[in-house]
């Protein structure tokens, strides 16, 4: 894909209608314009060339490549909570598939999860939370669409649906995010099951509706930003981090929180980030 391509983007069928409105032809065109923008000052000639040729040489010298995905595995077109989902794959399996990497060259896949669940728009989501729990985790979390600035819906923490995400994605670790937008709640919900018709379920079904969340309360913390060492952190957000890990059954190398250094402490790493 050459430079000059970029604009030049097909939005009409062979008979002349048109799949993208006028609208969304313009922000197609204003994006272009900005990376047009962005390839002509840092001397990048070609967006893409070969990528399959380059990615296969990368791999057969043994260099890492880090796929980053874009979307959470629920939205996943075949393994989420269809129809509430988007156009393709977006478990690890995608990623390989997307970039033309063959399976066995994967030797590595890192879970992300934010510390508490969000989703964007409609679709089941068991753990929403209504009323002031859910402004103040918005508010502090900064849950609001990067483009339309949508308010996203937020609630607790689901151990099934991210066990249910670690066992599609094949997930060898876990790392947790924004763990400091909890900073400040007496008690934290946490899902560990959901009940369906009068039935435990320990499982993710295919089916979320009627389903229940079955909560335990772990006792909250006041302060975890700013924390870059493991054993910093106040007791109770150690123990949230346990609790999770215990219970997903996968190891949490990370917790991120809200400072700009990062510190390495035995196996879990505090990571940290511009708040």
């Amino acid at each position: 894909l050459n430079k000059g391509d970029i604009i030049n983007i097909p939005v009409a069928h062979q008979d002349g209608s048109y799949f993208i409105d006028d609208k969304g032809l313009e922000e197609i065109q204003i994006n272009g314009q900005i990376l047009l923008q962005y390839c002509d000052k840092n001397g990048i000639n070609q967006v893409l060339n070969g990528s399959v040729e380059q990615i296969a040489g990368v791999c057969n010298i043994e260099k890492n490549i880090l796929l980053e995905g874009a979307q959470a595995t629920l939205l996943d077109i075949d393994h989420g909570t269809y129809p509430y989902v988007t156009s393709s794959n977006t478990i690890a399996s995608g990623a390989l598939t997307g970039c033309g990497i063959p399976p066995k060259k994967l030797n590595k896949v890192i879970g992300i999860a934010k510390a508490y669940t969000t989703r964007v728009g409609n679709g089941p989501f068991p753990t929403e939370e209504n009323g002031k729990n859910a402004e103040k985790i918005r508010k502090k979390g900064a849950e609001f669409g990067t483009t339309t600035g949508r308010a996203r819906r937020c609630g607790w923490f689901d151990i099934v649906a991210v066990k249910y995400a670690v066992t599609i994605n094949g997930c060898d670790e876990v790392a947790i995010m924004k763990l400091d937008v909890l900073d400040g709640f007496d008690k934290i919900k946490v899902c560990i099951a959901y009940e369906k018709n009068g039935k435990r379920l320990d499982y993710f079904p295919s089916n979320l509706e009627t389903i229940k969340p079955i909560y335990v309360e772990l006792d909250g913390w006041d302060k975890s930003a700013s924390i870059t060492k493991w054993e910093s952190l106040p007791k109770n957000a150690q123990k949230y981090i346990e609790f999770i890990e215990e219970n997903i059954k996968t190891k949490i190398k990370n917790a991120v929180t809200a400072v700009n250094v990062s510190a390495n402490n035995g196996d879990k790493k505090i990571i940290a980030f511009e708040g």
